[in-house]
């Protein structure tokens, strides 16, 4: 956030706000890892800000699921286990679904034109350029849940999303050839206007993302029960 995007936000918003705002923003760049120290000395000089209002950004935080309070050593970015990982896309499907579903018969050609051109410019990236690539796929799949219409299912999702950031370089970690084909059968099930098509796309991509995860992920994990679940219910 530059020094006049800051001096904006600070005159629509508070200065908690603006400190939310801020280590969401290192958290999403790679600034802070999960379990990183937050340092308030260091934030407040930062920000020019002072311990107050830092303090209460940090209780909204905690209560956000973004940060932990440690007695006696300080606030530390969360770690995500994966089995809170695995809940975390749970949760995150459930709602690409329903997005799917309410988009589909709504969606117009110049969205889908613009989802189109917002693939391109992802796509055209190098694989290696996570710096440049997660944000851009953050903001696809925002956009697709932002055209519903329905500002309770985009809050809600953005919560999830914020939380799972704590994933950033596990969530993202290689698959980006499948992920760019994935992302087009969205694009291709959304044109056809079926909800139950752009539902199942929307869906899948997010299971599979989970499954590229825990893959990558070096951890033990909790066994993948989403696309298994899904298998049984197609099955039936």
């Amino acid at each position: 956030m530059n020094t006049i995007n800051k001096l904006e936000f600070l005159r629509s918003n508070s200065l908690p706000s603006l400190v939310q705002e801020e280590v969401l923003r290192m958290i999403k760049a790679g600034e802070l890892a999960a379990g990183a120290r937050l340092n308030e000395l260091d934030l407040a000089e930062r920000l020019k800000i002072s311990r107050s209002p830092l303090r209460e950004a940090m209780r909204a935080l905690e209560e956000a699921g973004l940060v932990r309070l440690e007695r006696n050593r300080g606030m530390f970015v969360r770690q995500v286990s994966l089995a809170e990982a695995l809940e975390l896309y749970q949760v995150r499907a459930a709602l690409d679904d329903q997005a799917g579903r309410l988009l589909a018969p709504v969606i117009t050609s110049a969205q889908l034109s613009e989802l189109g051109v917002m693939l391109d410019g992802l796509e055209a990236l190098g694989e290696s350029d996570i710096d440049h690539t997660f944000p851009r796929n953050i903001a696809f799949h925002d956009r697709l849940v932002e055209m519903t219409g329905n500002t309770t299912l985009l809050g809600l999702y953005r919560q999830v999303i914020n939380r799972m950031h704590l994933l950033r370089r596990r969530s993202f970690a290689g698959g980006n050839a499948a992920s760019h084909r994935e992302h087009r059968e969205i694009l291709a099930a959304l044109a056809t206007r079926s909800p139950q098509a752009a539902a199942n796309a929307m869906r899948a991509h997010v299971e599979h993302g989970y499954e590229r995860m825990h893959q990558a992920s070096a951890q033990d994990a909790p066994q993948n029960t989403m696309t298994r679940a899904r298998r049984r219910k197609d099955a039936a």
